[in-house]
């Protein structure tokens, strides 16, 4: 099976227990997300969604950060865990169980939508960038990151990741829904959305456990985040 989505719930128990590889994989790749949107975006005071927001990682962080932060994500125990772990930190986060074709939330909420490690995973992608377009604010931005469509963007993450270094778990991702730049930026103008910068996203060093630490690169073949933004009122698109 692939684009197995399963996989969250299985560990939910453990997710903020540092003792499953993938898992911290995931959780290291918070900080090379937030070392480049932190240039783009002031977190304080702004209402964030966290789109596949599983247990929380990237939610916390930008909380942390003074941001008031909803998570979204369609894996119910993990949703709990998460929950229980911000009112253990005590982070006010709002957690919700839904998908993101149909998200619970009125038009233009948010300042701003976390959509990392997302694009790739989505069912219906064009769907989930025009609900995202909804409940944006005039001028609101998107932060995304997701793996390029390519011979190489599957040899890193499936071949390498997935069969041979086990870095996250066999059907992990299914690579025919994997994307090209271009046209994850052609289905955000058709949801109403402007694409602006992108830059590449990979391993840059390995810490005490072994594992691998993330930071922005400038190689788009494998991973690669950026920005895009809903027009201002008015704004001639």
């Amino acid at each position: 099976m692939r684009n197995d989505l399963t996989i969250y719930d299985k560990v939910a128990d453990r997710w903020w227990s540092d003792d499953i590889r993938w898992v911290r994989t995931l959780k290291n790749l918070v900080p090379a997300w937030l070392e480049w949107f932190d240039r783009l975006i002031d977190w304080q005071g702004r209402d964030v969604l966290d789109l596949g927001c599983a247990g929380g990682f990237m939610a916390e962080a930008m909380a942390v950060r003074g941001a008031h932060v909803t998570g979204i994500d369609p894996a119910n125990d993990v949703i709990d865990v998460a929950r229980a772990h911000a009112r253990a930190g005590d982070l006010r986060i709002g957690y919700d169980v839904g998908v993101g074709e149909a998200l619970p939330y009125g038009g233009a909420s948010f300042d701003a939508v976390a959509c990392v490690d997302v694009p790739e995973h989505v069912a219906d992608l064009y769907r989930v960038l025009a609900e995202v377009d909804r409940t944006l604010r005039p001028g609101g931005l998107v932060l995304f990151d997701t793996i390029n469509h390519n011979p190489l963007a599957r040899l890193a993450t499936i071949t390498m990741a997935e069969d041979v270094l086990r870095l996250l778990p066999r059907g992990t991702h299914d690579p025919a829904i994997f994307i090209k730049p271009r046209e994850l930026c052609a289905a955000m103008l058709g949801a109403g959305l402007v694409p602006g910068a992108i830059t590449g996203l990979g391993p840059r060093g390995i810490n005490r456990r072994f594992d691998l630490t993330f930071g922005p690169l400038p190689l788009t073949a494998i991973l690669y985040m950026g920005i895009a933004r809903k027009p201002p009122h008015g704004a001639n698109t």
